[in-house]
């Protein structure tokens, strides 16, 4: 069994050395963000684009589609969104970034609310993507930054 004891310097659920987030990537760290960005980016497939409507370049995805159950809904597919943040925090986001995806979320989250005219905005509003390709441009910063 693992020791799971709770020191400052030490992932309780792994029980390694954390690696301080704006420092360079180790080779195991950097697969596991590999890995993260690849399930974050799927979800965000699902969440923002994974439908289109026929005949039309407009693509939906699960958000959309979840929107139109009033109240729940739009809370529901939210707790998708902190997941996606979740996933960036881990990965070691700086604060000012995370501050964003926190605000694409929450336009998400107010402006869907709105019957109909907000289930349209969701449509546009791809706040799972626009999160997720920060997550993979805060990532690739960070491989080259410890390739140099």
């Amino acid at each position: 069994m693992l020791d799971t004891s709770a020191s400052a310097n030490t992932d309780r659920r792994l029980a390694v050395p954390r690696t301080p987030a704006a420092g360079r990537a180790t080779g195991s760290e950097s697969q596991r963000n590999a890995a993260r960005l690849r399930r974050v980016q799927r979800v965000a497939h699902w969440m923002d684009s994974s439908m289109s409507v026929p005949g039309t370049p407009i693509r939906f995805g699960l958000d959309s589609a979840i929107g139109l159950i009033p109240g729940v809904g739009d809370l529901s597919t939210a707790a998708v969104s902190g997941w996606v943040l979740h996933q960036a925090h881990r990965a070691g986001v700086p604060k000012r970034m995370l501050a964003r995806m926190v605000a694409n979320i929450a336009v998400d989250l107010t402006i869907g609310a709105i019957p109909v005219a907000g289930d349209l905005f969701d449509v546009y509003w791809k706040s799972n993507q626009r999160n997720a390709k920060m997550l993979e441009q805060h990532l690739s910063d960070k491989i080259a930054t410890s390739r140099s």
